[in-house]
Parts: structure tokens; C-alpha cells; sequence
């Protein structure tokens, strides 16, 4: 960043081995855009997994202050009153201060740089906890977004920028992704985005740096994006894949939840958000154990009635910065103890923040809803072709494919898979964005999931195997000594499923489902 009383300048630098990526224009809005890069920045920040006390280093530190304390006690009187003197005299500073404070201090960031190198290389969770914020920017013919995973790898946030509502005066454009580091101090200096000096974002190919003139300056280099975030990726692909219901809900009803889980903490279970719809009735939202009961008295309902329950609520704190701008969210449900996305529209801007099913069912290791992702099979030209299309037009909607919906379907999931495309709920289309090579293959990145390894060893006998209407399709069988049953959807997604293993008894199709329901499937599907 560059500022002087008149001016101030955000300048961006992408990976350099990415193909070229640059932006430039004025923010008409600064103060909007500095509250939602905030929020972004809160998200990022983010670790709500359990941590247990470790007294190990108190009762280190307890035992060396008595220790202390004792030595003290022992030359405290011989030396006081020459401490006395010594104080009353007046020093001099030395004449060269200055030049061995700066040897110390260039020691220091040496030593410090170093450090930092060996955890990152050799502790990469550490890592993310020192350094826990290195968001992927996408540049695209009518919006600029920022994607990036909290610290606890369970929320997954996307600023999305319309490039007409939010730039003016933009003088250079080349669309891309890139990744970059993202410090504490451009987060400070983000904090001295004004309305009253023009502020001009550039991602410029030679720097990603903050300076501001007659200032210190800060310049971010750019990094390797996690492995963990690639599977992320997939994963909330995967998750949007899937049937969702669409909740409106107004800020009132927002700011209620928020301000209530702000004064209150549950001492007991169960602590879900429950949303209780009912047709043409405004959404309920219960916040258990408490009974505390919200409605969204500005929006209603439109679905069946239904009641569905998620976890890990905590993490919508995050929203709470944003609520001044806020214009009304979208929540997308995909069921109980599933993920679930919350969508804030503003002005020229949105916010999604996706939740994964609680805070220890992270999206980028525990989660696993990629196996109940579409299952169609496609040639190599059909995923080639329509790489192609969407790489040229930069986003487009599932029929513009012209391919059969359950090939379009599986073909976008695949690209995702991928790394090249980027689902957008809030307008309804596909974008193109690239965060990997595609000759590098997924499955060398990140390790199959061990029940897909599994199931592919299991033999399912199928006793019956029915199709309904609307397209639905119901298995039942046995796999070694479990009894199962399956509802899949016209993509092979499960719908419903029931197994006695004791994978699904923990966890049902919340991480995914087991591996007899996926040998049962592959023993009858054929796309």
C-alpha cells in the first residue's frame, strides 16, 4: 500500500509461476471494501478447536519464581544500596548506541526469518497458526474474489467484488488466479482505508506490497498454497453439488443470533442452531439448549415444512462486522449436521461463509462429501470440451453446456475436483478459476478417502433395486453381515442411506458415506 494525505494505493502481487494475473482501478467505496476484507480477514483468523490446558509450563515458571525468590531474599540487602547510587547517578549514553542497537535488531530478523523458514517447511501446523492467512485471489471479466480457510480449516470464506460497483478507472486487466501471503500488518494497513483520499488496488505482476509514502512499507511475497486447501476445494465443491434449500433471512434476525451467542454460552448440549420452516411462514431460528427462539419476520419460507439442525454456530461471529452493510442473507442448507452456506449480500459486494458440519469435521481432512458427489462417467473430450468452453467464457450456467444435466452436472464437479472451476451460488453460475496445473492430478496431491479404498474389496449382494418417480432410485442389500439401503438421486447422490457398520453409526452421511454403501452402489450403478 502507498498513502500520502491526498492518496493511498493497495498493490497486489500474484505468483509469478502462475500464468499472468493483473488488475488495476480505483475503489469507489473504500470503507465497504475495507469492512468486508476485514470480515474476510476474521474468518481466516478463526480457530475455535478444543484446546486443553497445559500446566506444564506454569509449574515450571512456579518452581523457578521460588527459586528466584529465595536467591533474592539472600543478596537483596547487600546490594540495595548500591543499586541506590548506581540509579542516582546520571548515565551518559553511550556514543555508539545506535549502531550496535541496529546490529542487535538485524541479528534478530535474521534469526527470525531463519526460524520461520524451518517451521514452515517443517511444522506446517504451526505454521498456519503463526501465519494462518494466504487467501487466492481470481481476477474475472466482472468481478474480483478472494477465497481463503480459517485457521481450523472448518470455514471457507469468498469476498466477492463486482468490478462496476466497487472500481472505476480501471487502466489494466489480465483475468487469472493467483495466491499470496496475507500479514498482519496489510490486515493494519487495510485499517487505514478513507473516504476522503483516493484509494487505487493494483495486482501488480512485480510485487504484492503496501507502502505508504512518507512511511514504512510492506511487501507480501507470494507463497505455495496449502496441499490441505486443494482438498478443501473439493470438498466445497462437492458440498454445493448437492440438493440444498435456500433460507432468506433479514439482518434483524442476524444481529438477534449473533448478540444472543455473544452474551451466552452454553454449559450443556445440545448446542445446534435449529431452523424451523414451515410454508409461507417467516424462518424460525432456535438456539438450543437455551429455547431462544428468532424469527426473520421480513422473509418467508417457500419449501415443505421441515426442521434442520447445525452445529458449530460460533463460527458466524464473523459476519457480525458486516452487518452494518449487509442488505439481507441466503442461508443454503443441505441437512442435519451437514455443511451449510451463508451467503451476505451487499452492495457491490457478498460474502459466502461455508461451515462445515461442526468445527472438528474440517473441510480439508475429516470431510468427506466428495463420495456422494455425482458418479457419471465421462470421455476425456466431453471434460476437455467443456473446460474449454468455460475457460473462454469465464462463467456459465449448468444448461449452457448443452450437455445432458447429470453429464453437466458430473463434468463441473470433475473440473472442480481439478482445481479449475469455482461454483457460485449466489448468481447461479460456474466460474472458471484455475488453482492448480491440470496435468497434476488430485489424487497425487490428496490420498483417497480410505473408505472409497475400502469398498472397492467388498462384494454386495443386491436383493432389490426399484426406481421411483422424480428419478429416484432405491437399493437394498447386504454387504458381509450389514444390512443396507440406499436412496440415490438421478446423479447417484445419496439421498437417504442406512447401515449398521459402525461408521455410519457415528456419523451417518455427515463425513460421507461408508464403505458397504459404496460397494453397494458400484455393484448397480452404471452411469
Amino acid at each position: 500500500m502507498e498513502h500520502a494525505a491526498s492518496a493511498f494505493a493497495v498493490v497486489l502481487s500474484p505468483n509469478l509461476a502462475r500464468a499472468p494475473v493483473s488488475f488495476e482501478a480505483e475503489l469507489a467505496q473504500p470503507l465497504r471494501f475495507r469492512e468486508a476484507i476485514s470480515a474476510l480477514h476474521d474468518i481466516v483468523v478463526s480457530d475455535l478447536r478444543f484446546k486443553p490446558r497445559d500446566h506444564t509450563a506454569y509449574r515450571a515458571w512456579l518452581q523457578g519464581q521460588k527459586e528466584e525468590d529465595v536467591r533474592l531474599r539472600q543478596v537483596a540487602y547487600a546490594h540495595a544500596k548500591e543499586e541506590l547510587e548506581v540509579r542516582r547517578t546520571e548515565q551518559s549514553f553511550p556514543p555508539d548506541l545506535d549502531r550496535r542497537f541496529n546490529g542487535c535488531r538485524s541479528v534478530y530478523w535474521r534469526a527470525r526469518r531463519a526460524y520461520a523458514s524451518y517451521i514452515r517447511e517443517n511444522d506446517p501446523e504451526l505454521w498456519r497458526q503463526l501465519m494462518p492467512c494466504d487467501p487466492v485471489i481470481t481476477v474475472a471479466p466482472d468481478v474480483v474474489f478472494f477465497e481463503c480457510f480459517s485457521a481450523d480449516e472448518s470455514s471457507y470464506g469468498c469476498l466477492t467484488v463486482e468490478r462496476d460497483a466497487l472500481f472505476r478507472g480501471a487502466s489494466s486487466m489480465q483475468t487469472g488466479t493467483t495466491n499470496v501471503d496475507y500479514s498482519w500488518a496489510l490486515y493494519e494497513h487495510f485499517q487505514q482505508l478513507r473516504t476522503y483520499r483516493p484509494t487505487r488496488f493494483h495486482i501488480d505482476p512485480s510485487g504484492f506490497e503496501v507502502r505508504m509514502k512518507g512511511g514504512t512499507g510492506i511487501r507480501e511475497e507470494k507463497i505455495d498454497l496449502p496441499d490441505t486447501w486443494l482438498r478443501g476445494f473439493m470438498q466445497i465443491q462437492a458440498a454445493m453439488t448437492l440438493p440444498t434449500r435456500r433460507v432468506p433471512l433479514d439482518r434483524e434476525a442476524v444481529y438477534s443470533v449473533l448478540a444472543f451467542l455473544k452474551r451466552h454460552k452454553a454449559a450443556k448440549s445440545p448446542r445446534a442452531l435449529r431452523f424451523d420452516l414451515r410454508p409461507g411462514e417467516p424462518p424460525i431460528l432456535e438456539m438450543e439448549p437455551w429455547g431462544q427462539r428468532v424469527t426473520s419476520r421480513t422473509t418467508k419460507w417457500e419449501g415443505n415444512a421441515q426442521t434442520v439442525r447445525v452445529w458449530g454456530r460460533q463460527r458466524l461471529l464473523v459476519l457480525g462486522r458486516l452487518l452494518p452493510l449487509v442488505e439481507g442473507i441466503d442461508v443454503y442448507l443441505l441437512g442435519d449436521g451437514l455443511p451449510s452456506f451463508w451467503i451476505a449480500r451487499m452492495a457491490g459486494m457478498r460474502l459466502t461463509l461455508g461451515l462445515s458440519g461442526w468445527t472438528v469435521n474440517d473441510w480439508t481432512r475429516a470431510s468427506a462429501l466428495d463420495l456422494m458427489a455425482p458418479t457419471e462417467e465421462l470421455r476425456p473430450e466431453t471434460l476437455r470440451a467443456m473446460a474449454a468452453a468455460l475457460e473462454q467464457r469465464q462463467k456459465m450456467t449448468e444448461s449452457e453446456f448443452g450437455a445432458r444435466p447429470e453429464i453437466a452436472r458430473a463434468g463441473l464437479y470433475r473440473l472442480a475436483r481439478l482445481g479449475q472451476s469455482i461454483q457460485d451460488l449466489s448468481a447461479g453460475v460456474v466460474r472458471w478459476r484455475r488453482v492448480m496445473p491440470p496435468e497434476v492430478a488430485m489424487d497425487k496431491i490428496v490420498p483417497e478417502n480410505e473408505e472409497a479404498v475400502a469398498s472397492r474389496s467388498l462384494r454386495a449382494d443386491v436383493s432389490r433395486d426399484e426406481r421411483l418417480a422424480g428419478g429416484l432410485r432405491v437399493l437394498v442389500g447386504r454387504v458381509g453381515s450389514n444390512e443396507i439401503e440406499a436412496l440415490l438421486d438421478n446423479d447417484g447422490i445419496f439421498r437417504r442411506a442406512k447401515c449398521g457398520c459402525f461408521h455410519f453409526f457415528k456419523g451417518g452421511l455427515k463425513k460421507g458415506p461408508c464403505r458397504h454403501l459404496l460397494a453397494l452402489r458400484s455393484a448397480v450403478w452404471r452411469p
